[in-house]
């Protein structure tokens, strides 16, 4: 539908078609109103005005069966409204069991991009058509904001936090990538590209690219380099929380209240370790704020998962399975 017009174009995902019908239906009932108020108001101005200077109006005492109309069919049309909008929704941002997880952090003023089996981009994102996918969204800097107008997704990346955004490509092809969120004095050029592609040529463009270590395999190097496993032992002698079977699950802490080990817990255990100590565990653990960029923390929360069979995302072929951290002579820092 109106594929030539700049303001509507191609829909190239499954989520579009949701938004568009949604999006017309919003301004289907706002037309409508619209022109039903401005005639009535023009109607009753001219059927009921005053036509001679000593004219005085009837007092009106209202309708109940009136009032009830045009307060029960507002109602019944704004929820229609909601729940429509709220499956939408739902379908953009809850992510398909299975889904291809690809990570993106946003910085001025550029997307970086890597696929699980370590294959980097810079302001282009490939994408297989008939296969959902999962985008794990970060920055390091400001807020920007991931949108691709032909599959009709947009979310924030906000600093400090992570955020899914999930679509389903259906048509190959070359789409606009925007930040649409004003983020500096180049916003206006940080942009790029989608490429969506049938999955054979998906896979020639992974096997033909230069890839680097994966997100799991580069996570698992830091884990050790960084000598966390000193700490979070495959043994209950560390002194740190054992990892394993550790995401998702729901978390004692010291306070007394419990968290969820997800994305946002772990990065904040890295970043801000004091935030929350789990209980029966000293709060020994430095920080690594600004010792670890984003993309290391992605890497780093990619292994952790990776250690649960809750929250390991799917692995491309050829991945082995990791090893659980084991006990080590290196230096100890103290993880929670």
């Amino acid at each position: 539908m109106f594929t030539n017009f700049p303001l509507f174009p191609h829909q190239a995902s499954a989520q579009a078609a949701q938004v568009d019908n949604l999006y017309f239906f919003l301004l289907s009932v706002t037309a409508f109103f619209s022109l039903l108020i401005a005639t009535l108001v023009v109607v009753f101005a001219i059927k009921y005005r005053r036509r001679h200077r000593d004219e005085v109006g009837v007092a009106i005492h209202g309708s109940l069966a009136l009032e009830m109309l045009w307060t029960i069919i507002p109602f019944f049309i704004v929820m229609v409204m909601f729940v429509w909008g709220a499956k939408v929704f739902f379908d953009i941002y809850r992510p398909v069991a299975g889904s291809m997880e690809i990570y993106v952090v946003g910085k001025q003023w550029m997307w970086k991009v890597q696929h699980m089996d370590g294959q980097k981009e810079i302001n282009e994102l490939h994408v297989p058509v008939g296969r959902p996918v999962k985008l794990v969204m970060a920055s390091e800097d400001v807020i920007h904001d991931f949108f691709i107008p032909a599959f009709r997704v947009k979310a924030d990346v906000v600093p400090g936090r992570y955020n899914h955004l999930s679509f389903t490509a259906t048509k190959a092809g070359t789409y606009h990538l925007f930040c649409a969120q004003y983020c500096g004095t180049r916003h206006s050029g940080m942009i790029g590209s989608v490429i969506a592609m049938e999955p054979a040529d998906f896979q020639a463009w992974l096997s033909g690219g230069r890839a680097t270590d994966s997100p799991l395999a580069s996570g698992e190097k830091l884990f050790q380099d960084l000598a966390c496993s000193t700490c979070h032992r495959s043994d209950t002698q560390g002194r740190g929380p054992m990892l394993a079977n550790l995401f998702g699950k729901s978390v004692e802490l010291q306070s007394g209240g419990t968290a969820v080990a997800d994305e946002a817990y772990l990065r904040e255990s890295i970043v801000n370790p004091q935030a929350k100590i789990v209980a029966g565990f000293q709060p020994l653990m430095p920080t690594f704020q600004g010792l670890v960029s984003e993309e290391q923390i992605l890497q780093l929360i990619a292994y952790v998962r990776s250690l649960s069979a809750q929250g390991a995302a799917p692995a491309p072929a050829g991945t082995s399975a990791p090893t659980l951290p084991q006990q080590s002579d290196r230096p100890v820092k103290e993880k929670k």
